[in-house]
């Protein structure tokens, strides 16, 4: 058994682990080369995020979903470089909406920069994305469009809250299948797309590329909540201590409308308090690991990686299909 990628995929079989290998290998030299600018300035910027690492989730997801059809195909790398510099370039964005510090354990581009040139260096990883993405085909045109229509929607939602008499909990989890679960759907789209896979077998990749997208952004939830390490590569409280309401505090404060319990009533208000003072957070972070609503965050993320291991059921039996499925484990491992 090998583990494969940042992400820790335990792989067992030599082909598939030399492929995912060679090929994200293949994706880090394509992420290079897309930053490359002839300003050296916008180099260094385009390649900050690239040189910090990452999970690289997106472009194991294609490698894995090439393997349905044909894995050396030409568009197949070309393609995970495109669903990674829109998710960077997505990065760069979030970070000068969310006024964040660090990213990656590296300072973020806005904080090392100012927001400005975060932004016009998302705009231009998301312009070398679409150049790339031009040789593979008017259809992946076209998917990729649609995902960034759905990316932008999502990030709109959230910005605009949910609306009177929508429930929170819902709204939130619409939120996430936009600004997530798209793009990694789009990495099992065009992974077998790419591959020649057939138009059933693209379908159900690009479902289970959602069902886990959303899987994992929940994980992040869940983790940025209960983890004393590092594993979200952020500071844990993190999303707790800049006001961001995560599925866990969601889920508190539904309990607290609908019972009533003095205690959930307190901790909401603790949490609507000032965060940035460290014992507060302290106090916030401790009874929120301990409170049923982390619980129930974790069965909906199991219950996203529960249906996206499910849709895989027609595919055939073979050692992607079983990385993928083990895929699902490690999601749900995460927020463990």
């Amino acid at each position: 058994m090998t583990v494969v990628g940042p992400f820790g995929l335990s792989v067992r079989d030599k082909a598939l682990e030399a492929h995912v290998q060679a090929g994200l290998a293949a994706v880090e030299e394509g992420l290079i080369d897309a930053t490359k600018s002839g300003v050296p300035f916008i180099t260094e910027a385009a390649r900050h995020l690239v040189q910090a690492g990452g999970k690289r989730f997106r472009p194991l997801l294609v490698m894995l979903a090439s393997r349905f059809g044909d894995p050396h195909a030409p568009g197949v790398v070309p393609a995970a470089v495109v669903v990674e510099l829109t998710h960077l370039a997505t990065l760069y964005h979030d970070d000068v909406m969310d006024e964040a510090d660090v990213r990656r354990g590296v300072p973020s581009a806005n904080a090392r920069w100012d927001n400005s040139v975060a932004v016009l260096t998302g705009d231009f990883l998301f312009s070398r994305a679409s150049r790339i993405l031009a040789d593979l085909g008017p259809e992946a045109v076209r998917i990729q469009a649609e995902a960034f229509e759905r990316l932008v929607t999502g990030q709109i939602l959230e910005t605009a809250g949910p609306r009177e008499g929508d429930d929170p909990v819902a709204h939130y989890l619409e939120v996430i299948a936009g600004k997530t679960g798209s793009l990694i759907a789009v990495a099992g789209r065009l992974g077998s797309l790419m591959a020649g896979a057939g138009e059933d077998v693209v379908d159900i990749l690009t479902q289970y590329g959602e069902r886990i997208g959303t899987a994992f952004q929940l994980a992040d939830d869940v983790l940025d909540i209960a983890s004393d390490s590092h594993e979200s590569g952020k500071t844990p409280g993190t999303d707790l201590r800049e006001g961001i309401a995560t599925l866990p505090v969601l889920h508190l404060r539904a309990r607290a409308t609908r019972d009533g319990r003095p205690e959930d009533l307190a901790l909401c208000a603790l949490l609507d308090g000032d965060l940035t003072d460290d014992a507060r957070h302290a106090e916030a972070l401790a009874a929120l690991r301990a409170h049923p609503a982390l619980a129930e965050a974790r069965r909906d993320t199991v219950r996203y990686a529960d249906e996206a291991r499910a849709t895989l059921g027609p595919l055939p039996d073979c050692a992607a299909k079983t990385a993928l499925s083990s895929l699902c484990d490690a999601v749900v491992h995460r927020a463990g």
